[in-house]
């Protein structure tokens, strides 16, 4: 992998900077090393392919647009086979095409990297914003599921998590998602912009999949790659070999942030920029003698599964909050079944949520 000298690195230091969340991702990619982008424009994404192709060209990066999202997947994929730190972006029905692909890439163990805005649906929706890509993030395709989805509050976490995605690629070899979404995207935040390496943070080189040198079986073992199986045995072999080793990694891999919750008699729990207005909500009323803790789970594929059981074995309640019908609410349900804690819902699908509306609704709850 072609890397940058002391002298020519994109952020020789750290430092403050206002950027948009599409500008973020693009810096982030640079400075993690990723080598070219492929893409296909699609509110509210698109300046992120616009900001890497200014980038690119000043650090030897490169750039392809392809003519639509199901290529950009596909050559997103010829890149990591390559030996390529490559990666891509979209939202809503580029997301939906993108799923051949990545049920690919997880049939081949392919660590692609794919950062996803939400907009809102079904369909085209709207251009704008909504939390309704995580059913289809998650567990989209025609697969296990087998692909790791960071959920991001703000641009700080834009910027960490995707450089983190791509050395979580890389290390476990699944598929992995950044999920933002139409606000992130658009709005313009404070963040600190950094060099990984010089915080101590080792960038995993790529290596080729294929065109290694050596005689396969003698020098070096054999590439095997197939995503399609004659046999029912064999399929069901290599996909429990998967299912296993991401089970293993869960306690990796999950990640999650919580406040209050030891005593709680009420638990919010979002994700997303949708947290933000959960965690302020949580401490306001704290401040005025509610128990009512906060929960976010930072990787919503995985789920934080242990974590999220133990808060439900000391709360009495949950209350889901996000901006979708449920997606959210349907995954932490699977792994609280057979808990006792009654859980209820403030869904606003496709629009944002204020912290006054979740103090209201919690309030009711408690009452």
């Amino acid at each position: 992998m072609q890397g940058f000298s002391q002298k020519d690195r994109p952020v020789k230091e750290e430092k403050r900077v206002f950027m948009t969340g599409n500008e973020v991702i693009a810096w982030a990619a640079l400075v993690a090393k990723a080598e070219i982008m492929f893409g296909y424009p699609i509110t509210p994404q698109n300046e992120i392919m616009h900001y890497w192709t200014r980038l690119a060209p000043k650090y030897g990066r490169e750039f392809l647009q392809t003519e639509d999202e199901l290529s950009a997947g596909f050559t997103t994929l010829g890149g990591v086979l390559a030996g390529r730190k490559s990666f891509t972006a979209t939202a809503g029905p580029g997301n939906i095409l993108m799923q051949e692909p990545l049920s690919m890439a997880e049939a081949m163990r392919l660590p692609s990297v794919v950062v996803v805005m939400q907009r809102g649906g079904p369909s085209s929706g709207t251009v704008i914003y909504s939390q309704q890509e995580v059913t289809l993030t998650t567990l989209g395709g025609n697969g296990e599921g087998t692909r790791i989805v960071y959920s991001t509050i703000n641009h700080q976490e834009l910027f960490d998590y995707t450089i983190k995605a791509f050395n979580t690629a890389w290390k476990y070899r699944f598929p992995t998602f950044v999920l933002g979404d139409g606000y992130q995207s658009k709005m313009r935040e404070s963040l600190t912009i950094y060099d990984p390496e010089q915080r101590g943070i080792e960038l995993i080189d790529p290596e080729p999949y294929l065109g290694k040198t050596g005689t396969p079986g003698i020098d070096r073992p054999a590439v095997y790659l197939a995503n399609i199986y004659s046999m029912e045995e064999e399929l069901y072999e290599v996909v429990e070999g998967f299912v296993h080793e991401y089970e293993r990694i869960i306690p990796q891999v999950a990640e999650h942030e919580a406040e209050y919750t030891d005593k709680a008699d009420l638990v919010i729990i979002a994700h997303g920029v949708v947290a933000r207005a959960a965690r302020l909500a949580a401490r306001e009323l704290q401040k005025e003698g509610f128990k009512v803790g906060y929960f976010r789970p930072i990787t919503i594929r995985p789920l934080p599964v242990k974590e999220l059981q133990e808060v439900a074995g000391r709360t009495g309640k949950f209350l889901m909050v996000e901006s979708a019908h449920g997606q959210l609410a349907r995954l932490v349900k699977e792994v609280l079944y057979g808990y006792t804690a009654s859980m209820f819902n403030l869904f606003k699908h496709g629009m944002g949520i204020t912290p006054e509306e979740i103090k209201e609704k919690a309030k009711e709850i408690l009452s």
